[in-house]
């Protein structure tokens, strides 16, 4: 059997959608998941997918983004399916896992994303150390933290902890921390 995966990120990217479940049923998938979401985010139809996959089958995604998130993600994925007997193939890629020659390809890719990465991430660094020397990088300001004049307001007003959150778009853990940080400075 082959099975299609087809994901964008947010619901107003239709037409992107459209065009991947077209290729995956154009590619003779016996069935396709369909999913919007953040690849950061829990991805149900995918873990359904892989469930749903049996020894022999083919997992098929369009592009590579389409599946993972990262390297090691690719990773997990990819170990996942071949625990289970399952091949798979990333259309734009031109791999194909179930040849000797995709399974190559796949090992030889990833390792040069995961070569790339690891240098974009140590340019990165030095960037921000030379940045702090010359005293221009002072780093995110934390969101909450700006906010907290606010949440002690709504907190005063007599709003819970689920209502703060709300309303300034903040985790339950920001609202916590900027409380806590504004008794202690009370106290």
């Amino acid at each position: 059997m082959i099975i299609g995966y087809a994901r964008t990120s947010s619901l107003d990217q239709r037409a992107g959608l459209e065009a991947q479940v077209s290729e995956l049923k154009a590619l003779g998938c016996d069935e396709v998941f369909i999913e919007q979401v953040s690849s950061v985010k829990d991805r149900a139809k995918l873990e359904e997918a892989i469930k749903f996959a049996r020894k022999g089958d083919v997992f098929v995604v369009t592009k590579l983004d389409r599946l993972a998130r990262s390297v090691p993600h690719m990773w997990s994925i990819v170990q996942l399916l071949e625990e289970k007997g399952v091949g798979i193939r990333i259309v734009n890629m031109g791999i194909d896992t179930t040849t000797s020659t995709g399974k190559l390809m796949l090992n030889v890719l990833g390792g040069v994303a995961q070569f790339e990465r690891e240098m974009m991430l140590e340019r990165q660094r030095i960037g921000i150390a030379y940045a702090q020397e010359k005293g221009k990088f002072k780093g995110r300001v934390p969101t909450a933290r700006r906010q907290s004049d606010d949440v002690m307001r709504l907190k005063g007003e007599g709003k819970s902890v689920q209502q703060i959150m709300a309303t300034l778009k903040i985790s339950r853990a920001s609202v916590y921390r900027v409380i806590q940080e504004q008794t202690a400075q009370l106290a």
